[in-house]
């Protein structure tokens, strides 16, 4: 059997990508706070008062992952959280004046590295690459949880 070309995997080269894109962020952004957990304070920032479960839907993170996410980024002073007034069984979480600041920070870094990551791209290529990668990522969403089991063909 011949080897496959794996640069016609989607998934290899998105492992690729997620490589190259750890490697500018930790040389660019931040080695403290991951691009995860930047991705929840930015949420956070944007929608102050998110409990953790809308918190990590809206960064596509699961329950587990938001779980620890929140817990580092409270450890470190930048998310507070408080009892939801209407529901105490909730928490209500909120950027600390440490963590609007680490933001604002971070957003400057993520830009800079932004423009590195894609510079190999024209704006009308940036433009094409993120409608198209949006478009996989949306419909890779319902993939988490099909209502019919997904089956090997074959």
């Amino acid at each position: 059997m011949a080897a496959v070309d794996l640069t016609t995997h989607p998934g290899h080269l998105a492992r690729r990508l997620q490589q190259a894109h750890y490697l500018l962020w930790n040389a660019m952004v931040s080695e403290e706070i991951t691009s995860p957990q930047f991705a929840v304070l930015n949420a956070l920032v944007a929608e102050p008062g998110l409990d953790q479960r809308t918190a990590g839907e809206r960064v596509g993170l699961d329950r587990s992952t938001i779980a620890e996410v929140i817990s580092r980024l409270g450890r470190r002073g930048l998310v507070d959280k408080v009892r939801d007034p209407q529901d105490g069984r909730r928490f209500l979480l909120r950027p600390t004046e440490e963590g609007l600041r680490t933001h604002r920070k971070l957003t400057v870094r993520t830009a800079r590295m932004n423009q590195v990551f894609l510079a190999p791209l024209s704006a009308a290529e940036q433009t094409m690459f993120f409608d198209l990668i949006r478009r996989v990522a949306d419909a890779a969403e319902g993939l988490r949880n099909p209502a019919e089991p997904l089956v090997a063909q074959g």
